[in-house]
Formats: C-alpha cells, structure tokens, sequence
C-alpha cells in the first residue's frame, strides 16, 4: 500500500488538526459505548480523556514508530462489571476499576520483560500468516453485526427502520466516494465526510419527522445538544470518584478483582499481536522487530493503568484507527499524536461532547462498515502468499474463520475468553498438529 503520509511525515499544522479529528471520530464510538453499557455514572468524557493519556503513553514507548489510538477495550467488560458487582458502593467499586486495570496493565508490563529477554522468533513461528491472517479477518467480521445493528437504528426512538438505513447508507458512500474520487484532501478525510452527510440527512429527515409526525423519520437524538451547560466541564475522573473509599475495600474483594483481570490480559495479548502484525503489514514495517514487542506491549500495559486511572477503562489498540489508517492511507504518528491531544481537549468542551453524542447511530453504523470491512481486508491479504491448496492451510484458515464468525467463546467463572482469542488458539493448536503434513514437504 501507498501511504500519503508515512509514520515519520508531518501534515501541515492546518490539515493535521482535520486528519486527527478524524481519529478522534474513528475510535470515539468504541471508546464511549464501554462506559455507557457499565453504567454506575461512569463518564464518557473521562473515557475520551483516558483515551488520549493511554496513547501519548503508548506513543512514547514506541519510539514515535507505531500509528495506532488506544481506546477502551471491550474485553474487560465482564471485569468492570465484576469489580462493581463486588462492592459494597458504587464509589467502591471504582477503587475496583483502578485495581482491575493496574492489574491487567502489569501483566503486560511482566510479559514485555519476558520478551524483552527472550526475543520475538517464537511469535512468527506460533503464529505464521496463515493463522494470524484469518484472525485479522475475525477482528473486522466479528464486529460486522454491530455496524449493521447500528444501521438500522434510530436513535431517537432505539426502533429499526428503514429511514436508518438510508442516512447509514449516505455516510458510507460519502466516504467512499470520497475515498475513491475525492482529491488529495478529501481523500484523507473520508470519514469526517461521510459523517457530516449522514448527520446532514438524519438532522433533514428528523425535523421533516417532527413536522409530519411521522415518527419512522426522526433519527436523531437532539437531547445532549438541548442540555449543555456552559462550554467548559470537569468530566467525572475515576480517581476522583474513588477518593476516599479505599477503606471500603478488603483483601476479598482485591482477589476477586484480580482474577476477573489479570486472565483477561492474557487474552487481549493475542488480539494485541494481531493488531500490530496488521499495521505492520500496512506500514510494510515489522513493529514486533522496530521498536519491538516488548516495547509496544510495555505501552499498551503502561498506557491502559493510566487511561483506566482517568477515565476508569482499561486500553487496547484499536482495530478502527488501523482501518482509518488503511483507508486514509496516513500513517502519521504525528497525526496519531494530534489525535490524543484533541481527546484531552475535548473532553472538557461540553458542546464537542454534546455534539459527538448526538451523531445518530445509524450514520456511525455506515462509516464502520467500511472500517471494520477493512480490518477483515487486512486480515485476507496476508493469505495471499499462503498456499491454500495444501489440506493443512485450508484446515487452519477455515478453523479460524468458523469458530471466530460463529462466536465461539468460552467462559470461566467470571473470565470469558473471546471468540477471536478463541479462533486464534483453535488456529495455533491446528497449525502445530498439522506440522508433518506431507503435502508441505
């Protein structure tokens, strides 16, 4: 792939603030929901301002080398939800959050120091092309039902229709017309494109709805925008709502905190390497040898305790701000940067806030179906040196992407291993029983 921008360039100062602001729209959905589906008053504006920490953190122990966003992870869900459900007060139950999270950020930090000795040739032998390629692909189509759920949505109502649909279907053509037809700027900023013309439609179609009363066409949700107050706001920082409840909590409670955490990094340690063998082939620069694996699973680690210490979510690379680099073809870690800075800011501006969340679900649900089709693109491209007339190859890739589509998953007690972790360890555990095949020699 052609990069515009390659991970050393520099936008000028007056596009990178667009480029970066489309990060920020890229990721800001994720990164958003994870505190909106735990609840207990979590702030969604801390989880953006964590956001930003956990990637200039990550940014740093990379060496500048590796564009990619931090944003709250979905993984530790069940282990939020633990850490309230555990606790004898909500304000309890954030001191859980921060436990939680320096718990899962040690493991990484442990096991940067155990590659750090022990070098990364185990990591490309236990997972070749074959087996990382189809998980790549499982990251994007695992996530295919919630773009399409997000579609059919309005969010004024929660209801499917088909006006939904049409307003989706407005942001991913405007992004890829823009895209593929677009000059130079705009072929860089699709997404922001894209966005702004489903929100143009939603906004048309919703007054026409209120006119009318034809409640089918009222898609988007104006009541964040209705209740801003003032332009600046301190958002609900995790530490702050844990000030003052650490005698809450006892050595049972921490336990049971640590092991809804610490299993859990583990299984994100897989998706974190596929993350990082996508951009790598995306950038053509191998970032588990430059800066190393170590280094970036010592962000990520470093990068997720404090992001979770502001905004109460533990951080995990982001396959959407890969995608966003895929399709924009800007690979500027400066943009990434740029980025997280906008994400500090902001979170304190109550009009941005407003104004993010009132983006209908159904426009976002057109602008991920390109991101996360992407992620899957990425993913099938590194097959495409694999030779898949051998009987061992189509086993192992056909293993990975049934079990990972179907949504294979397993649970322990309160630890849930995901069905792409899942997929990865099926392909690994295949890929080594079918080492002999003769068909190979």
């Amino acid at each position: 792939m052609k990069l515009i921008y390659n991970v050393n360039d520099r936008p000028a100062p007056s596009q990178l603030v667009v480029f970066a602001f489309q990060q920020v729209l890229a990721i800001m959905a994720a990164t958003i929901a994870v505190p909106m589906i735990i609840g207990h008053g979590m702030s969604t504006a801390a989880a953006i301002f964590g956001a930003g920490m956990g990637t200039f953190i990550y940014v740093f122990f990379t060496n500048r080398k590796s564009p990619v966003f931090l944003g709250s992870s979905f993984a530790f869900i069940g282990s939020m939800n633990a850490a309230f459900a555990g606790a004898v007060s909500a304000q309890a139950g954030y001191v859980g959050l921060l436990f939680g999270a320096l718990c899962a950020g040690l493991v990484y930090v442990v096991l940067s120091f155990v590659i750090k000795s022990v070098g990364v040739d185990w990591v490309n032998k236990l997972m070749p092309p074959v087996v990382i390629g189809p998980t790549v692909a499982i990251i994007g189509l695992s996530l295919a039902g919630n773009a399409v759920g997000d579609l059919q949505t309005s969010s004024a109502t929660g209801e499917a229709t088909q006006w939904a649909v049409l307003c989706g279907l407005i942001a991913l053509f405007a992004t890829m017309i823009a895209s593929t037809y677009g000059k130079k700027n705009a072929k860089l900023i699709p997404f922001i494109i894209g966005i702004l013309a489903g929100y143009v439609a939603a906004a048309v179609l919703t007054l026409i709805g209120q006119s009318t009363g034809n409640t089918a066409m009222i898609i988007t949700n104006f009541e964040s925008l209705k209740n801003i107050h003032g332009l600046f706001a301190l958002p609900d920082f995790t530490f702050l709502k844990a000030f003052g409840a650490m005698g809450e909590v006892d050595g049972a409670y921490l336990g049971t905190i640590a092991v809804a955490y610490i299993p859990v990094a583990f299984v994100v340690f897989a998706e974190h390497i596929a993350d990082h063998k996508n951009i790598s082939s995306i950038i053509e620069h191998d970032l588990l040898e430059d800066p190393g694996l170590s280094r970036t699973l010592l962000g990520d680690g470093v990068g997720s305790i404090v992001g979770a210490f502001f905004g109460g979510c533990p951080n995990t690379t982001y396959g959407e701000s890969v995608a966003c680099v895929a399709i924009t073809r800007n690979a500027s870690v400066t943009t990434i940067m740029t980025a997280a800075a906008e994400c500090l800011l902001i979170s304190f501006i109550s009009p941005f806030i407003a104004f993010l969340s009132s983006i209908p679900a159904c426009v976002m649900g057109g602008v991920c179906m390109a991101l996360y089709g992407f992620i899957s693109v990425s993913g099938l491209k590194m097959l495409q040196k694999v030779d898949l007339e051998k009987n061992k190859n189509l086993f192992v890739v056909s293993t990975i992407l049934i079990s990972g589509i179907g949504g294979l998953s397993l649970s322990f007690g309160k630890v849930t291993i995901t069905s792409i972790a899942c997929a990865l360890i099926l392909g690994i555990i295949v890929n080594n029983l079918l080492a002999n095949d003769p068909d190979l020699k």
